[in-house]
């Protein structure tokens, strides 16, 4: 197994479920907000001309609805008290609209990048100053205030063209970059920027006899640092200060050649350009050009950022060696900069489109040398066979994930013959009602269907179903026929009691017979997946 993941699913049970606690040396994540576009990935084709097929990846939305609402009362209710105070406060301000909607999502996550982050490890979010300023308060709620390093601006174009006659803003050039860190001591590596030739051409003005430019620095100082109140070659430091150095590396220096002296004999400290580390790192970036102006690096990903950003950002924060993640991965910058520097890496997306994207970048850029493992919903029953074989917990939770039902236990051990739940309300009762399911990603054998009819009974639950990778034989489907029927009790609907389905039935859109569960909704429902929609028989009514 590779220490390089990409992962395909949703992030916040990626990082539950796979990633260990303070595992994770840096964290760089780029979640959009409300671009109001499609994200699509243009592909290349192999002689490197651009794929005539334009592939919708997804659609960046963000709306206040069910499962906003369902994020926004988990965390209230049960994440970490200055979350949950943070998160009722941007409810009585913003109110239950996008943005809202869009902190709801975001706040578990970073609850969970934290949970994953080593106490030197540093998490820097890039944002734009639509959600920042929300976005800083949330971090604030999570890190705590003290682990806020800097506010980083990043300086992503030189000019807009929507700010002509009649507008009403200036142009948005910048982009945010929030470093918060794990606690006060996390790494921190220095980096330095080139001179400009202003700047060279200012300071290091004098040349010395090898043609190299040096600038020249004061050889006194404010504290004495043992016998540094001497003279030297006739001179004595100004008056209430010392000599920077002793008289014995001042004579050291002297003959490094390392001293000069002015017309009037002070000595002063020659600093050689080509010794210069350059300029310190401040929080304004200027020099880095985006991907647009970077025709060798783009991909025609909408949220692409170069990889100069992150090597920056890499740099400054981690070491050869050390994990990286991104769980917002898109079209894997990230990842192919981190294996670029010696860093493992972890990549998370929700899009398999993306995943698709990130392995090919990785297998061209890097020569099929790149060392990875990809981990992933199957999206066909060949994979899902052999996930089956690699890992049949991780084949138990896909199947399960399918039919959107629960896991019943997240780690190993005994599971008492159920693998996943699916509560629904089909009544104005308001008694939650069940479904029990079971997962076999092996050879299927009649005592399964009995033993899964025997948990039925014994949980008192409507409806069961066991998904399997074999197909049934007949003698299986007559005993599952033997358990019945449950009837809704607001019609005349049946339901059989003991459902028997294959993962290759669900992917090619057969449809689990289930009551539609008597939610009142009111806002605007999430889209499914189309396997999804396929398996649970979106539309169907009693």
């Amino acid at each position: 197994m590779a220490d390089n993941k990409l992962y395909y699913g949703d992030n916040l049970d990626i990082l539950s479920r796979y990633v260990d606690e303070k595992s994770v040396d840096l964290v760089y994540l780029d979640p959009p907000f409300n671009s109001n576009q499609d994200y699509n990935v243009l592909f290349k084709e192999r002689d490197g001309s651009q794929s005539t097929a334009q592939i919708k990846a997804f659609k960046d939305t963000w709306g206040w609805d069910q499962e906003a609402s369902r994020a926004y009362l988990e965390m209230v209710e049960h994440g970490p008290e200055a979350v949950s105070k943070a998160l009722r406060a941007f409810h009585t301000f913003l109110g239950p609209n996008d943005m809202l909607a869009y902190l709801s999502m975001m706040a578990p996550r970073l609850v969970e990048l934290r949970r994953v982050l080593k106490d030197t490890g540093s998490i820097y979010l890039h944002c734009d100053p639509t959600a920042s300023h929300y976005l800083k308060m949330l971090m604030d709620a999570v890190f705590g205030p003290v682990n806020f390093r800097n506010e980083i601006t990043w300086k992503r174009t030189s000019a807009h063209s929507d700010v002509g006659q009649g507008a009403v803003h200036l142009g948005r050039i910048h982009d945010i970059i929030l470093w918060y860190t794990r606690s006060d001591a996390p790494v921190r590596n220095p980096v330095h920027l080139p001179y400009s030739p202003e700047y060279i051409e200012k300071v290091f003005r004098y040349v010395d006899e090898h043609g190299r430019r040096y600038q020249t620095q004061p050889l006194h100082a404010k504290q004495p640092g043992g016998d540094t109140r001497y003279e030297w070659k006739g001179q004595y430091p100004p008056t209430g200060r010392y000599w920077a150095f002793s008289r014995e590396n001042m004579e050291k220096l002297d003959r490094e050649g390392r001293i000069v002296y002015s017309k009037n004999g002070v000595p002063r400290y020659k600093i050689c350009l080509d010794e210069s580390p350059g300029r310190p790192l401040q929080d304004l970036w200027e020099d880095i050009s985006p991907v647009h102006n970077l025709p060798k690096e783009r991909l025609g990903y909408p949220t692409q950022k170069p990889e100069a950003l992150l090597e920056r950002i890499l740099e400054l924060g981690s070491n050869e060696g050390d994990m990286v993640l991104d769980p917002f991965c898109g079209c894997g910058t990230t990842i192919a900069v981190a294996q670029r520097l010696n860093r493992r890496w972890i990549g998370i997306d929700v899009t398999c489109l993306a995943i698709n994207l990130m392995r090919r970048r990785l297998e061209n850029t890097f020569d099929g040398k790149a060392e990875f493992d990809v981990v992933g919903e199957p999206t066909a029953y060949s994979e899902a066979k052999q996930l089956a074989a690699e890992n049949p917990y991780q084949f138990q939770w896909w199947a399960l994930d399918l039919v959107e039902a629960r896991p019943v236990v997240e780690k190993r051990g005994a599971d008492k013959g159920i693998d996943g739940r699916l509560l629904f309300h089909d009544d104005n009762t308001g008694t939650a009602k069940q479904v029990i399911f079971s997962v076999k990603a092996g050879k299927l054998a009649l005592s399964h269907v009995r033993d899964l009819r025997g948990v039925i009974e014994r949980e008192n639950a409507e409806i069961g179903c066991l998904i399997s990778l074999e197909k049934p034989t007949k003698h299986m489907r007559e005993e599952a026929a033997e358990a019945g029927f449950y009837q809704h009790p607001l019609g005349k609907k049946m339901y059989p009691r003991l459902q028997l389905v294959t993962v290759k039935d669900l992917l090619e859109g057969k449809k689990l017979q289930l009551p539609e569960s008597r939610v009142d909704v009111t806002f605007k429902k999430a889209p499914r997946s189309k396997a999804k929609q396929r398996a649970l028989g979106e539309g169907e009514s009693p």
